[in-house]
């Protein structure tokens, strides 16, 4: 609203003042969340490599801070192959769908008071339709390669995300009883102003491991890996892609994960609000606040990664559906309950 009314003081009309503002946040938003997924790369890279007691990219730049940068170039300079079977349309759809659909997540998601591209009503309905959109990206990406490796990556990878977006959506259910609003803000607000107060030390405790757990299936992260389990599948759905269109790929994957890291923070963590609503805390602007969280709920991810063996598929599938799913539908209730007897139903 600011930069609106800054824009309208320099002479522009009211309309051409909001779009050029919104044009300016995406903007900005997609630059940083790009910039900053070059160091959570890294960063990745180095708690992985520190937990097998190895170096980790040290080459490139100070303390190899440019290697993402150059793992970058090196894609985008190699040449795009094309299978000969593959259905060239799809084939180079396919990693633009993941890629699209992983920004534009992160619309709804707000950085700072305020600080939000589309601060709508019903931001986490947006959110989840858009995520459960994602997984067109992989199934036409492993039906296009003409690749039973890639084939079969899809289909474990769609089973998986639809499996655990069920469990997802009834942690965000109680969530959103708790909150009383669909709007992510909201959600932020009525965790304030000190650490206390925040829902991970509440009632919705249990809910925040679930969304934890199911973030990384969710994402096909390890130890749920098994769409890209290189023992069995190569490297998934993403086995037959090279160059760009790969880059694609593991950038709307780490969006996700990135997205889900925050989400994490959002709403159980207070999002932008500092733990303590004293100085020098609350001095500290709130998006540095969430950037701290999110670096932590991704070292979290990483550490996950490194120390936790992969799961058999079987076993993926009976804890989504016989032990996530019965135990989220459970805590609705009893969080429903709870309200109830509280008094602090929404509405």
């Amino acid at each position: 609203m600011l930069l609106v009314q800054f824009l309208q003081s320099i002479g522009l009309p009211y309309g051409a003042a909001w779009f050029l503002s919104q044009a300016i946040l995406i903007l900005v938003l997609s630059v940083s969340l790009l910039v900053m997924l070059a160091f959570l790369l890294l960063f990745d890279r180095k708690v992985w490599a520190a937990v097998q007691l190895r170096r980790g990219p040290n080459v490139v730049g100070a303390f190899g801070l440019l290697q993402s940068f150059a793992d970058f170039i090196k894609f985008v300079l190699k040449e795009v192959v094309i299978p000969a079977g593959a259905n060239k349309g799809v084939f180079l759809l396919a990693p633009l769908v993941a890629f699209t659909l992983s920004m534009a997540a992160w619309a709804v998601v707000p950085v700072g008071p305020g600080w939000v591209v589309a601060d709508i009503n019903v931001g986490i309905l947006y959110l989840f339709a858009i995520s459960s959109l994602g997984v067109y990206g992989i199934i036409m990406g492993g039906w296009a390669s003409n690749s039973k490796y890639a084939f079969l990556g899809s289909l474990r990878s769609a089973a998986q995300m639809v499996s655990y977006e069920v469990s997802i959506g009834f942690v965000l259910i109680t969530v959103l009883l708790y909150a009383g609003s669909l709007n992510i803000s909201d959600i932020v607000r009525v965790q304030g102003p000190n650490f206390w107060q925040w829902n991970f030390f509440g009632p919705l405790f249990p809910m925040f491991v679930l969304f934890f757990i199911s973030a990384l299936a969710e994402t096909n992260r390890p130890p749920f890996d098994l769409p890209e389990a290189e023992s069995e599948l190569v490297a998934g759905f993403m086995v037959e892609y090279s160059s760009t269109p790969y880059l694609l790929f593991m950038v709307g994957e780490y969006l996700n994960i990135v997205l889900m890291c925050a989400m994490c923070s959002i709403l159980f963590f207070g999002g932008w609000l500092p733990p303590l609503d004293i100085p020098p805390f609350n001095m500290i602007p709130g998006v540095l606040w969430l950037i701290a969280k999110v670096w932590f709920f991704f070292f979290m991810f990483a550490m996950v990664k490194a120390i936790v063996p992969r799961y058999r598929y079987d076993q993926l599938m009976r804890l989504g559906w016989k032990v996530f799913l019965p135990a989220s539908l459970v805590w609705v209730v009893v969080i429903a309950g709870y309200l109830l007897a509280m008094n602090r139903l929404p509405g």
